[in-house]
């Protein structure tokens, strides 16, 4: 099955969740070009849901938490031929492990202490479409073998039943990190593991997609500000630029709660602020290894990196006053000077530098080194003038 290239919105199928007796317009989802952008791996990823999503073989996604597998997971089921058929979501760790198999397979009137009636479960709901299980990897090993034989022969019992139902379902399972390290502390059965892969989807986080960050800040931005019936000011470009060095802990689904405060807040000093401080964020540089590389300038291009990092923060902390900041990063007046024009860091969030157009760096250090005078106006003293935000 070939999709159609990044066509989504003309896609018309309604899901219909079985346990809830609603419907989900696949529309309301990202479209294709949003979705998977213009990333290299992504590319991969788009390649792979044209080949299997017309196939009912199970699919595992792989990514860390905020990647878009559950999204993934509803394209895979909304390409296929099921998808005018149920689409049952299990979020596994939400459910209480005594609850567990009877919640996946349902129980029959009188099974257990409760059971005044006969219950179908998720499995059973999720006849003729796609069952969706989501951090596949807290489920219990007894609830792992259930499965392997659903998977083997479409075959499984309700709790308290004698006999077997005949099931047709397609599985997509979703987990964090890399299942194998559970196979090797016994807590993930191999067997299963081999079931549920017959194709992994394995998603990147996005400090590794950064190309894609102009084109999911748009989409996040007019998504919001339509629900919010807002229209704040563009982000600049210096804003940009940070969000770009960003490592993105969170990936997409910090970023669209970033974007979402912006839009509501409209300042940019409020989101840095609520981005993850730079000693617990991780600095990430993407290496080309189709070529030679230069250890020697990997290292400069962190370096700087790290170097454009600290000083925006500063920078910020100082409330941009870059006197201070000079003296707080112990460099000349000059050398902060030389630096912000090496970075390009050109603007404050939301407003143009304004620096003195007569004034040069070298002019900028002779003006530092002149004696203050003895007394100093309530102005001058806590740097709140014009000419003291420019020293």
């Amino acid at each position: 099955m070939i999709l159609p290239v990044y066509s989504f919105h003309g896609v018309t199928t309604k899901m219909p969740l079985a346990s809830q007796n609603e419907t989900v317009d696949l529309q309301e989802l990202p479209p294709l070009e949003v979705f998977f952008g213009r990333s290299a791996k992504m590319a991969t990823a788009y390649e792979k849901l044209q080949r299997v999503a017309g196939t009912d073989v199970p699919v595992l996604i792989q990514g860390e938490s905020g990647t878009g597998k559950e999204i993934m997971a509803k394209m895979v089921h909304a390409f296929s031929r099921r998808s005018n058929f149920p689409w049952v979501k299990v979020t596994c760790p939400a459910i209480p492990l005594p609850l567990i198999e009877s919640e996946l397979f349902g129980y029959e009137k009188g099974a257990f202490t409760g059971a005044h009636t006969t219950k179908r479960g998720r499995v059973e709901l999720a006849h003729q479409g796609t069952l969706f299980l989501d951090e596949v990897g807290s489920l219990d090993i007894s609830v792992q073998a259930k499965l392997l034989q659903l998977l083997q022969d479409g075959k499984f019992a309700r709790v308290g039943a004698q006999d077997s139902r005949q099931v047709d379902t397609r599985l997509v399972s979703a987990a964090r990190g890399n299942l194998r390290e559970r196979i090797d502390d016994g807590s993930f059965r191999l067997d299963f593991f081999f079931r549920i892969n017959a194709v992994t989807f394995d998603l990147p986080p996005l400090r590794q997609r950064i190309v894609d960050l102009p084109l999911l800040i748009g989409y996040f931005f007019e998504l919001h500000s339509k629900a919010l019936r807002q229209t704040p000011k563009p982000l600049s470009r210096e804003m940009m630029r940070t969000m770009e060095r960003y490592s993105w802990p969170g990936n997409i689904r910090e970023l669209e709660n970033l974007v979402r405060n912006y839009v509501l807040i409209g300042s940019e000093d409020a989101l840095i602020s609520e981005m993850v401080p730079a000693s617990q964020a991780r600095l990430t540089t993407e290496i080309d290894l189709t070529n030679s590389i230069s250890l020697k300038e990997i290292t400069r291009t962190a370096t700087q990196g790290l170097e454009r990092e600290i000083i925006l923060r500063v920078l910020q902390t100082n409330g941009w006053n870059r006197s201070k900041t000079a003296k707080w990063l112990q460099i000349s007046y000059r050398s902060l000077l030389y630096k912000l024009q090496e970075f390009q860091i050109e603007s404050l969030p939301g407003k143009d530098f304004a620096p003195r157009p007569t004034r040069t760096a070298p002019q900028a250090e002779v003006a530092d080194r002149i004696e203050k005078p003895a007394h100093k106006t309530p102005e001058t003293r806590d740097g709140g003038d014009s000419s003291a935000a420019l020293r």
